[in-house]
């Protein structure tokens, strides 16, 4: 059966607006820590937890989530997972305890999971092999979209109408979103690929995904990445004070480089499709890393720490949708809902890990931390040299 192409692009755009809900969800309150804090008269680090339980209950449910949509579809699994999310964006609303928020915040950071790592089989489902850089760039630019509209939308919604009317904001684009994607996403009636685990066993399944070295590499590699990605984006404030530059103008550092991997990931993931290669554009992302990261750290003018955080989003943020492409051509269509949900449980895993290390090592300044950044990137590189390419490897 042909499928159309309207159908398969209508059913990424789908999956793209709930994806990147998720991610606006996720970080509603990063831009209103303060406001939390003397509102309902808690610590930074309550107040912070409404942003930290995220990747750690992304940790606990990412590997069930995979196995969830090998088993029974990312239809199923990315349309329950958007349902949870907007019903517990609800909850917020109650916005007389914080007790309410955290609770919403818990609800939706538990079915993140289950709707972000959808991405790897839903492309192999409907594009051809040729196409998944692209398809999978797509879908990740709907997440850095949801992060900068989160960042730039909930402060002005609050200012404008306060706390409670901006959160049934969000309530009303989080339903939206997850009765689009119900309404419009479907398993590619062409192919089949579900049935084929559903009997089997978690502990084989794992022992599948970790006999193969080229996954094990890219789990490794989401490990570094994440965590370095992670470490910069919670930490990037403080040190950019280091160079007496203000909250405000980090947070629009902060925002150039959300930009610059939007349109990153439009770019990079296309060139690698169309040259049919990964492993050169993903080995790109690392080295950019290394040569950027120093300068955006330890640069006091504000025009030029703007280039630094476009050129650090253009270059490294792409190597998001890269690793997702690569996990999935290398693990099969048949695994590739459990590999990435692997790979973003070791990538979440390294990004709290690496944030606390971050923390604990920084002294007086956070040039420690700054180094240790470097290494990461560098040890990145190295690692990412051993990947086979993995285009061709599977039959889509």
């Amino acid at each position: 059966m042909k499928t159309s192409l309207f159908g398969r692009w209508s059913v990424l755009g789908a999956f793209t607006a709930v994806a990147g809900v998720s991610q606006m969800l996720w970080l509603n309150f990063a831009p209103l820590l303060s406001l939390i804090q003397e509102r309902y008269g808690v610590s930074e680090l309550e107040a912070s937890s409404l942003i930290l339980v995220f990747p750690g209950l992304y940790v606990l449910f990412s590997l069930h989530s995979g196995l969830l949509i090998d088993r029974r579809g990312y239809r199923f699994t990315v349309g329950s997972g958007g349902v949870m999310m907007a019903a517990f964006s609800f909850v917020r609303i109650y916005d007389a305890s914080f007790v309410a928020l955290l609770i919403g915040q818990i609800g939706i950071a538990v079915a993140q999971p289950y709707v972000v790592n959808g991405i790897s089989k839903l492309v192999a489902d409907w594009f051809e092999e040729e196409s998944h850089g692209l398809a999978t760039g797509i879908g990740t630019i709907g997440m850095f979209l949801g992060m900068a509209l989160a960042l730039a939308l909930t402060p002005a919604l609050n200012a404008q109408y306060g706390l409670r009317t901006t959160m049934i904001v969000f309530a009303g684009i989080s339903s939206a979103a997850a009765a689009a994607f119900l309404l419009i996403a479907r398993e590619n009636p062409a192919r089949a690929t579900r049935s084929e685990i559903a009997d089997e066993r978690t502990a084989d399944l794992l022992g599948t995904l970790m006999r193969n070295r080229h996954l094990v590499l890219l789990f490794v590699l989401a490990f570094l990445a994440l965590g370095f990605f992670n470490g910069l984006t919670t930490w990037l404030e403080p040190i950019l004070a280091d160079q007496n530059v203000s909250a405000e103008d980090a947070g629009l550092v902060g925002g150039m480089l959300i930009l610059g991997g939007i349109l990153g990931s439009a770019i990079l993931p296309a060139l690698s499709d169309y040259t049919r290669r990964r492993k050169p554009f993903l080995l790109l992302s690392a080295t950019a890393s290394i040569v950027l990261v120093y300068p955006l750290c330890t640069t006091a003018n504000f025009n030029w720490l703007l280039v630094y955080g476009a050129l650090m989003g253009f270059f490294f943020l792409p190597g998001y949708a890269l690793l997702f492409a690569m996990t999935e051509e290398h693990a099969g269509a048949v695994h590739a809902g459990s590999a990435a949900g692997f790979l973003m449980l070791t990538g979440n895993a390294g990004g709290v890990i690496v944030s606390v290390v971050m923390g604990a090592i920084k002294g007086a300044t956070w040039i420690n931390a700054v180094y240790l950044m470097a290494v990461l990137m560098v040890v990145t590189t190295v690692l990412a040299l051993r990947l086979g390419e993995s285009l061709g490897q599977h039959e889509a």
